[in-house]
């Protein structure tokens, strides 16, 4: 990368970007329009890996529910994680509890108007921080999300690996170095926001449509031709897969049995049936093979990092049986019988089974 590249780019990408975003941008969606940051930290959070579609359900019913910080810290996390049951990244919705409970109890119930100070709050990262602080507080600090990082990228021919901390470090001084001396709150807004917009339509990962890009005619990596060079990250995370295997305990009248998942690791803190490493243990804790009814389709269920193999075995919970275990179900829990009992935080293939099971 030449040595004033990114000092040339910074006189022309800032005030190209502001106004594509702005002709050509996002707009009209409800958490736009606010400088309020307890909405726009709302939306940043639902945001993580989550597609604006889905959010756009899920958004206005948690407000409807939460309208502001002091409500959703009054309530009881088990309110939190149903209300978010589906949207996935269970940790977002602990955080975001906790987050909202540290504002209260630590800044009077306001939050702090810096990026620095922002970060300090749980489940706030970096590049949130920066986020919640240009839009909210018009602050001159730039984001880098995965799709920014991709963006800026490109736009410098950036050969750093970012698998790497401090290639990553690089880049970010770089994406500060892109803002104008004195930006003001509006262009802060149109530039963060265009930075996403641009990151996730016209810069995609596979097809980028330079043609129609505001920073085309700067873009070292569109010159080059090299666009899918970048950004260079050479350690690839590796995909594990689990298998689960999940004893559901059906009483005569239908009803079934849920238990609390630890407060750490997957799903924690939500509502799911007791999950065993094995069908010989699964069905060792309910006396073995003459115990099950029926075993149901097997669930595959993506996460992040790890494919989640799901194998429900439908046992009798007789009355007998149900006076011999009681005392093994250590775990806290409940029975649900009717889809009228599934307001409660659910993994989302768990809820999809059991809508299936229950009457209506």
């Amino acid at each position: 990368m030449p040595p004033d590249s990114s000092a040339g780019s910074s006189l022309l990408f800032f005030p190209r970007l502001v106004d594509w975003q702005r002709r050509h941008g996002r707009s009209g969606l409800p958490w736009q329009g606010t400088r309020d940051p307890y909405r726009v930290w709302l939306s940043e959070i639902m945001l993580q890996q989550t597609q604006v579609a889905t959010v756009l359900s899920y958004y206005p019913r948690f407000l409807e529910r939460f309208p502001d910080l002091q409500a959703l810290a009054a309530a009881p996390q088990e309110d939190v994680l149903a209300l978010w049951s589906g949207l996935g990244y269970y940790s977002r919705a602990r955080n975001l509890h906790r987050c909202a409970q540290t504002v209260v109890e630590l800044w009077g119930g306001a939050f702090p108007a810096s990026a620095e100070q922002l970060q300090t709050l749980p489940g706030i990262g970096k590049s949130t921080a920066a986020a919640i602080a240009a839009f909210c507080f018009g602050e001159r600090i730039s984001i880098l999300d995965g799709n920014v990082k991709r963006v800026l990228s490109r736009l410098l021919a950036f050969e750093g690996d970012l698998a790497v901390a401090a290639q990553e470090r690089r880049l970010w001084a770089l994406a500060q170095e892109l803002l104008p001396a004195a930006p003001d709150h509006d262009e802060m807004i149109a530039w963060t926001q265009g930075l996403m917009d641009l990151g996730s339509s016209l810069c995609s990962r596979g097809q980028p449509d330079c043609a129609a890009c505001p920073g085309a005619a700067i873009c070292l990596a569109s010159q080059q031709q090299r666009t899918t060079d970048f950004p260079v990250r050479t350690r690839k995370l590796k995909r594990s897969t689990i298998e689960w295997w999940w004893l559901l305990q059906r009483r005569a009248d239908g009803a079934v049995w849920l238990e609390r998942r630890p407060e750490q690791g997957i799903w924690a803190g939500l509502y799911c049936l007791p999950t065993h490493g094995s069908r010989v243990e699964a069905l060792a804790s309910f006396g073995g093979e003459p115990a099950l009814r029926q075993e149901h389709e097997t669930v595959r269920h993506v996460l992040t990092h790890r494919d989640l193999v799901l194998r429900p075995l439908e046992i009798d919970w007789s009355a007998a049986a149900r006076e011999d275990l009681a005392p093994r179900q250590a775990a806290p829990g409940l029975w649900v019988a009717r889809r009228s009992d599934l307001d409660l935080g659910l993994p989302a293939p768990l809820r999809s089974l059991l809508e299936r099971l229950l009457p209506a």
